[in-house]
């Protein structure tokens, strides 16, 4: 049988569907679209370490990584 993925705008929309799917008995699986463990980490350490001001210029930041030495 073919599946289908759905993308709803909001919560409202989310849980619609799901009323409409368990009204109409269709079994379905929800998934969470959480990032990775070690993504979200990076995210907070990158937050923590601007809140402290540990930060540097994009022109700084090209020199450093792209610039040929």
């Amino acid at each position: 049988m073919e599946a289908i993925t759905i993308h709803p705008e909001n919560a409202e929309q989310l849980k619609t569907v799901k009323s409409m799917l368990k009204a109409l008995k269709v079994p379905f699986e929800s998934q969470s679209s959480s990032l990775p463990d070690h993504v979200t980490e990076s995210i907070n350490k990158g937050l923590e370490q601007a809140s402290e001001g540990k930060t540097i210029g994009l022109e700084t930041f090209k020199e450093k990584h792209f610039l040929k030495r």
